[in-house]
């Protein structure tokens, strides 16, 4: 079996000859070659411009055995088309500039088109394929309805989402419809990105950790789950809610063929609690990369022990890679799930 196969194989539970394995956040500043092109480049640059992108794509593509790509973008990209102004700081932190809390600034929200409002990062995904050349997929994503919510809501990332779940509890028509118009926008966004090419698409829930279970089944599930019923079934669905473990029967009423875990839980009862049904993708704690070849060594081992080759699992870590993980320790990890899962 090639490495071609492989990643997409786990999605849809089929048996691969190892374990494959991507991260979330490859792409990006724990590489000294996307630090080097960021010297010269703001943030938005690197996302806007095709070749820039095309290029920190593959970044660790050459320096790693990755089973996967991901495309270099953003979450928030979208919105700008939506009319949100946002601008992303000195330590790449977003800051929304225009927060929406009221029926009226819902209201103001446009509708955009994303194969042609956002042709930079369409025209990205068709380079990077091309560039790829079958020898592993592309995987899409984007925020999910909730992430982006509390985005725009709050004006940035919150701890406590006060203007969330304010609109929630005190406004929930202003809420519904806020969450109707940003999950018609993701609907689109990723299935124009299954049509430019990406293989498969990843909806990250990055935020929604912070609801109760009631808070969850009446105010995300029901555009969850249609967002995930609406994208294009020639590409695996990947659903990550992050920080969502108490979620995760909800999690999978949502749907996805792929389910994200964090380090939160142990895989092997996450699983056991999804009744086996999705594939999984998980889930190493991003800091266990820090620690010595033997410690990562351990718990990488515990990770596949605990999932005993069953087919379906994706080696990742439990949320994105953190920007000064040694990359030395990020090829040794990759090096040994697909030693230590060889079939």
């Amino acid at each position: 079996m090639s490495r071609a196969d492989r990643y997409l194989r786990a999605c849809r539970k089929e048996s691969v000859d190892c374990t494959p394995v991507w991260i979330m956040r490859q792409a990006g500043r724990y590489l000294e070659e996307y630090r080097a092109l960021r010297a010269k480049y703001s943030f938005i640059e690197t996302c806007k411009t095709p070749e820039l992108a095309v290029e920190i794509t593959l970044q660790p593509i050459r320096r790693f055995e990755l089973d996967a790509a991901i495309i270099f973008a953003d979450i928030l990209l979208p919105l700008e088309k939506m009319g949100i102004d946002f601008e992303f700081t000195k330590d790449d932190g977003p800051q929304i500039n225009n927060t929406v809390r009221t029926w009226g600034d819902v209201e103001k929200m446009r509708v955009m088109n994303p194969m042609e409002e956002m042709s930079y990062l369409m025209d990205a995904i068709r380079m990077v394929k091309r560039e790829l050349g079958g020898k592993i997929p592309l995987i899409g994503f984007s925020g999910a309805p909730f992430t982006l919510a509390s985005y725009i809501t709050e004006g940035g990332g919150s701890r406590n989402y006060v203007f969330t779940k304010s609109m929630m509890y005190q406004e929930p028509d202003t809420w519904r419809l806020l969450m109707e118009k940003l999950t018609d926008m993701v609907i689109v966004y990723l299935n124009d990105q299954i049509r430019a090419g990406v293989q498969a698409v990843q909806v990250f829930d990055s935020w929604v950790g912070c609801l109760s279970p009631a808070d969850y089944r009446e105010f995300v599930l029901p555009y969850q789950k249609r967002l995930m019923e609406s994208l294009d079934k020639s590409a695996p669905h990947i659903h990550f809610a992050f920080g969502a473990s108490h979620l995760l029967p909800m999690v999978k009423a949502a749907g996805g063929d792929v389910v994200g875990l964090d380090w939160r839980t142990d895989i092997d009862e996450a699983w056991k609690t999804l009744n086996y049904e999705p594939a999984v993708q998980g889930n190493l704690d991003p800091v266990a990369l820090y620690g010595s070849q033997d410690y990562i060594m351990g718990r990488v081992k515990d990770i596949l022990d605990r999932v005993a080759n069953r087919n379906g699992h994706i080696f990742n870590l439990g949320h994105g890679i953190l920007p000064t993980a040694p990359p030395d320790n990020v090829k040794y990890m990759i090096d040994l799930v697909h030693e230590l899962s060889r079939r």
